[in-house]
């Protein structure tokens, strides 16, 4: 995920449901309206109600948010200067000299195959002869030319250098006492000692203080496969520049420690203690070079902006939380164990759904609120207090309810039917995916204890699964090493729930939900709130149950 370091992420629980993925949405664009680059995550998949709420009014989904923890993308970090791996090593300086930082070296494809520093450029220039003649012998004309500034003349299609090099010095002998064969030959305007150069074997011929070649010069060139530059150097110029001629593979570093942009801060922090190099290559999933990090930039570098939304506890919260920087809560829960090393914006409400809270928010902030967002508060309102039948339900919610619906234009009787005859079949879906449509992890007593709820438009759904789905959850107790699990599978029609349990506290259901038949799966009329119906009684008898 490319990302920008001053966003907010406002993300709602770990398994979301309608009234997690509308505050964090509604609250995202509010934010945005006040100031604040803010963008809505999910930290899950959607369930069939959310997913259909968002299309019909839409909206795309939420950014995936993976974990919290700060990835190197997130970051600053030094801008990738990159040279292909064909330039010349006077290019490579050129470079350098201008940005002072380390050159990552690419490929047609901008492939990371190595890197250049000034180490490596250092080494060049105090280099002594035997390595110069090495690296010379494997250098194209093209490189000969661009390194000395030079123009070319002609150039063979088959270039027998052998990296030596001559400056020959004007004599009453001329050439006689030279060996020139597959040399490179630094020379002035003289044509006399031109040809003689290209008879003797020579592989080039670098002129200076030349302003034009004769015609019988480059034709006898072209009949000995022998280049020809003309510099727009001196002498000496020309012969310093020319160590600078070999292209950059040479010389690069190719035993590299890289890291990917999607690394973790903390890990890339980490290794870098193992090593003593100066920066870094980042690359993206391609090898693409991305950019270069240093020391400076891991310990300059800030955790995740985070806004909770509809929950407070970290079991339910992205992965890393506890690296973030949480900044605000939203919520109407009970208070879990979420902590912060500094002062935050945290408000919860006894109301029926944090979607309610936001859309407050907005009248308090005298901010306009979208039709389209006015319709997504009003579904993740109906959906979290069941069209305002739930005992969570306050006067505060049956108000808002009212002002959503003069805002949007919809009716919340048409919305509700609407919303739950299009989601709650259960044709397509697995058992583990009902389970885990809106599914709530709760530590009691230390026990792990899961609690999903499941939103039916009539219990007579259920009768063609009933028997099967008891299985299923026992198997999800066993492979999730559960205590117990509880589905509860709630109808708005029929206005009350029947719960399936499985794990070692099973009979905790009975205790907390006596029935004159005790049997499980039997009707619970009027009981049809997770948080404060079935989680308060459901802790209580657990509590009771291990004493």
């Amino acid at each position: 995920m490319k990302t920008d370091k001053d966003i907010v992420y406002v993300c709602g629980h770990r398994h979301p449901d309608t009234d997690s993925i509308a505050s964090a949405i509604a609250y995202a664009d509010l934010k945005n309206k006040l100031g604040t680059k803010a963008v809505a995550c999910r930290l899950g998949d959607l369930n069939d109600e959310t997913d259909y709420v968002l299309e019909k009014l839409g909206f795309a989904h939420p950014v995936l948010l993976k974990d919290a923890r700060a990835t190197l993308d997130e970051i600053e970090m030094d801008e990738a200067v990159s040279i292909h791996i064909d330039a010349s090593i006077k290019d490579a300086m050129d470079i350098v000299q201008k940005n002072r930082q380390t050159l990552a070296v690419v490929d047609d494809r901008d492939q990371l195959l190595g890197l250049v520093t000034n180490t490596n450029l250092s080494h060049v220039a105090m280099g002594d002869t035997a390595a110069t003649i090495e690296l010379l012998k494997r250098t194209s004309v093209s490189n000969i030319t661009k390194a000395i500034d030079g123009i070319l003349v002609y150039e063979p299609e088959q270039f027998k250098f052998n990296g030596k090099t001559s400056i020959v010095a004007l004599s009453e002998d001329k050439l006689a006492n030279y060996d020139l064969t597959h040399r490179l030959v630094i020379l002035g305007n003289d044509e006399t000692s031109q040809i003689a150069a290209i008879e003797k074997g020579a592989a080039c011929l670098v002129l200076v203080w030349t302003d034009w070649v004769n015609e019988r010069v480059v034709d006898l060139a072209k009949a000995h496969d022998c280049a020809i530059i003309r510099s727009t150097h001196g002498t000496m110029n020309t012969s310093r520049y020319l160590l600078f001629a070999p292209s950059v593979r040479e010389v690069m570093t190719t035993d590299l420690t890289s890291f990917n942009m999607n690394e973790f801060v903390e890990d890339v922090g980490r290794r870098m203690l193992k090593s003593r190099f100066r920066s870094y290559p980042v690359t993206d999933d391609q090898n693409r070079i991305y950019g270069f990090i240093s020391r400076y930039h891991i310990l300059n570098s800030s955790s995740k902006k985070l806004i909770l939304v509809d929950h407070n506890e970290y079991s339910q919260s992205v992965e890393g939380i506890e690296n973030a920087d949480v900044l605000e809560v939203i919520d109407h829960h009970r208070i879990g164990d979420l902590s912060s090393v500094k002062p935050i914006y945290f408000r919860n409400e006894i109301i029926g759904s944090t979607s309610s809270i936001v859309a407050k928010m907005y009248q308090e902030h005298n901010i306009e609120m979208p039709k389209n967002i006015a319709a997504l508060l009003q579904a993740a309102l109906i959906s979290d207090t069941l069209n305002l039948k739930s005992p969570t339900t306050t006067e505060q919610d049956v108000q808002i309810m009212k002002r959503l619906e003069s805002i949007s234009g919809l009716d919340r009787f048409d919305l509700a039917k609407e919303i739950y005859e299009v989601t709650s079949s259960f044709k397509n879906k697995t058992y583990d995916e009902i389970i885990n449509q809106d599914i709530k992890t709760f530590y009691i007593s230390n026990k792990a204890v899961m609690v999903s709820q499941v939103l039916i438009y009539h219990f007579k759904e259920l009768d063609p699964i009933f028997d099967a789905f008891k299985e299923a959850v026992e198997a999800y107790v066993t492979n999730h090493r559960l205590d117990l699990l509880v589905v509860v599978f709630t109808s708005i029609e029929d206005n009350g729930s029947i719960m399936i349990s499985a794990g070692a506290l099973k009979e905790a259901v009975l205790e907390a939900f006596p029935k004159g038949d005790g049997k499980h799966g039997t009707f619970l009329a009027d009981v049809v709130s997770r948080k404060n119906q079935i989680i308060p009684r459901l802790a209580s008898a657990i509590e009771s149950f291990n004493d």
